[in-house]
């Protein structure tokens, strides 16, 4: 025997949906009609789209729209929702309409669900709250479902990336002081370059996450300008008077943000300009990462055969045959979360230039990469640091031995015998297995006095103090 059903109806006629669901007709239809892969929308673009139902039967209500008992279901419905009591009422694939209309249908009717049941009315009965009269009331799914990315986004990169960037870059400065005093080789082309600082190379790294940190926080406070009060193609039909300003300001007291309608309602609801940006800044972001964690697994390579340089922890044995094999895997997983995002940031981009006219077809497309970037690098940021970064020590006694043997240490000498003579020094050292010193005496190019006066690996890495 199949699932007890009940019957649902939407403006199209009625539909069978499972007896004890809290959707309705719409998101039935969209239940049957996009069984497309198994991702789901986002569960904090719902709790968004709950927030903002909440916000706006508020302001609603100031304009005599709903009644204080309507406002008062809604709110204590849109309250459930928030504390994840319901999260599997909201079953809908993440490739349904390009507006998003049925997610945000999805989320009307659970609340109309649920204010039934609080009431004592059936499941259905759209009493006493109706999904499109009551709680869609000055809404439509073209602006409340772009706002609702927009709200999420911004709050998700406050509560988890923009903390955790600032705990890893916490992580590398204090690497960077704990090791000005450890000189090493620095390398260009993969190949030996004059020496510098081990913190200077970390502080790079650091820096750059600075960066990507200040450019995120610009384009999340660019998330702050919503289309809400916009409707259906952002001129605010069917909505009363001051909506858009009145819905932001309670929708800042709730969150604490400072959310506030966009300039032109219209071109932040034709296209999802603020949304594309804040993609383009994870992916900036993912590329210093990446760089960052391919930068330590080869200076770990080895232990033995490799660069040596850094000793990461040995979190995890490496290999199910070679014994004792420890690998960055850290380094790895970072690198596939980058490689990931920077994908993700390509599919939103052609998603932001496929607008057409007055509106976006691609939105829960962009909600869902945007929202699932942050987080893959929220995590990705914190097992870094947590099991890698925070672990992770150099190898002085490689690193010395590694200063010693440079030829390119010469390059001190360049301003004193000039560019020729200097490469003749390193190439005969390189030809003949000598040490540059050793190699600068025997062809008499320059005095040893001199020589030892030049080659010091601590002033060249600092020659300026």
């Amino acid at each position: 025997m199949g699932e007890p059903q009940r019957q649902e109806h939407d403006s199209i006629g009625s539909v069978d949906v499972p007896a004890e669901a809290l959707w309705g007709a719409q998101t039935q239809r969209s239940v049957n009609n996009f069984a497309i892969g198994d991702q789901r929308i986002p569960l904090n673009l719902i709790y968004a789209l709950a927030r903002i139902k909440q916000c706006c039967a508020v302001i609603n209500g100031r304009h005599g729209l709903l009644d204080s008992s309507q406002i008062t279901l809604i709110e204590r419905a849109g309250d459930a929702i928030l504390s994840g009591q319901h999260d599997d009422q909201f079953p809908l694939s993440v490739w349904q309409t390009g507006s998003g209309t049925q997610t945000n249908m999805n989320v009307n009717e659970v609340i109309s669900n649920l204010a039934a049941q609080y009431a004592g009315e059936p499941l259905g009965s759209h009493r006493p709250v109706h999904p499109n009269d009551h709680i869609n009331r000055s809404q439509s799914t073209n602006d409340a479902f772009p706002a609702a990315i927009h709200v999420a986004a911004a709050g998700q990169l406050k509560q988890t990336l923009l903390p955790e960037l600032e705990q890893l870059i916490v992580s590398l400065d204090a690497k960077a002081a704990s090791w000005m005093d450890i000189i090493k080789i620095g390398r260009t082309h993969l190949q030996d370059a004059v020496p510098l600082r081990l913190s200077d190379e970390v502080s790079a790294w650091r820096d750059q996450l600075k960066c990507g940190m200040d450019w995120m926080t610009t384009a999340r406070n660019d998330l702050l300008a919503l289309p809400l009060g916009g409707t259906a193609v952002g001129s605010g039909i069917n909505t009363p008077e001051g909506f858009a300003h009145d819905v932001c300001a309670e929708l800042s007291e709730r969150t604490g943000d400072g959310f506030h309608p966009a300039t032109n309602l219209f071109a932040v609801m034709a296209s999802h300009d603020a949304l594309v940006q804040a993609m383009a800044q994870l992916r900036r972001l993912a590329v210093t990462l990446l760089k960052m964690a391919n930068d330590i697994r080869l200076l770990a390579c080895g232990p033995r055969a490799g660069l040596g340089e850094l000793v990461l922890p040995a979190n995890e044995p490496g290999s199910s045959i070679m014994p004792g094999k420890v690998n960055p895997t850290q380094c790895e997983a970072m690198a596939m979360v980058c490689t990931q995002v920077i994908g993700m940031d390509a599919a939103v981009a052609a998603a932001g230039a496929g607008g057409h006219l007055q509106m976006n077809v691609y939105k829960p497309l962009i909600g869902t990469n945007l929202l699932q970037a942050i987080t893959l690098l929220s995590d990705a940021c914190r097992c870094f640091r947590l099991n890698m970064i925070d672990g992770m020590e150099p190898n002085r006694e490689r690193i010395a031995a590694f200063v010693d043997r440079s030829l390119m240490l010469v390059t001190a000498l360049t301003p004193e015998i000039g560019y020729e003579n200097a490469c003749a020094i390193a190439q005969h050292a390189h030809q003949q297995g000598l040490t540059l010193r050793e190699a600068a005496l025997q062809l008499q190019l320059i005095s040893e006095e001199s020589f030892d006066r030049l080659i010091n690996p601590a002033a060249m890495a600092r020659p300026h103090g």
